[in-house]
């Protein structure tokens, strides 16, 4: 018996299109249900009706599976690999650097402020957005640096961005809105800086 008569004993949905629409149909159920923490890929494919492996051969993880249920055309690892990897003594500044190029082109930006505007209006998509830029986001680059407390650091971060982009793009608060990329970099990179990687003194 073959893996796909194998799959189809079972009474699994085999590959295709079809299949990899009822994986994100199953997640986006399943992450609005139960928030992003709680939900599990096993879980997912149970409600799609696929074989845990067909999970991972459309997508990239939880996190690539949450983004494309947002619709968000960006792919949360390469974003991470790309703001950690390099001397930590830049890391803010990749951070403001990273983001506001993920914002800037117009296609990418109508989907982005409508997943903000939606946080706003629902705790179901607040939850979801806050418990992935905790998780997979600001967690992971907090740790990357090996500075205690990274839990609380990824947090003031995250606070700082998330402002940032809400002023910015969805308020066009003008001082903001008009700043260049470079300007923006060079007053924010500092902060996020300091948030993640600077140690306080210790005390006499």
């Amino acid at each position: 018996m073959t893996t796909r008569d194998a799959v189809r004993a079972r009474g699994r949905r085999p590959g295709g299109e079809d299949t990899r629409s009822a994986i994100i149909d199953a997640a986006r159920k399943s992450f609005a249900a139960k928030g992003y923490d709680k939900t599990s890929l096993r879980g997912i494919a149970r409600e799609a009706g696929v074989d845990p492996a067909l999970v991972h051969h459309y997508f990239d993880g939880k996190a690539a599976l949450f983004a494309e249920t947002l619709d968000v055309p960006v792919n949360p690892a390469e974003l991470i690999e790309r703001i950690t990897t390099g001397d930590v003594d830049r890391l803010g500044w990749r951070i403001v650097e990273t983001f506001l190029g993920v914002w800037e082109p117009a296609e990418r930006r109508d989907a982005l402020v409508a997943l903000v505007r939606s946080s706003m209006t629902s705790e179901e998509a607040a939850r979801m957005l806050r418990e992935f830029l905790g998780r997979e986001v600001f967690g992971r680059i907090a740790a990357s640096t090996g500075a205690p407390d990274p839990q609380l650091r990824g947090a003031l971060a995250a606070s700082q961005m998330i402002g940032l982009v809400v002023a910015r793009y969805v308020i066009k608060v003008p001082a903001l809105a008009e700043a260049t990329r470079e300007q923006l970099v060079e007053r924010i990179g500092p902060v996020l800086q300091h948030h993640l990687v600077d140690r306080s003194p210790g005390p006499e």
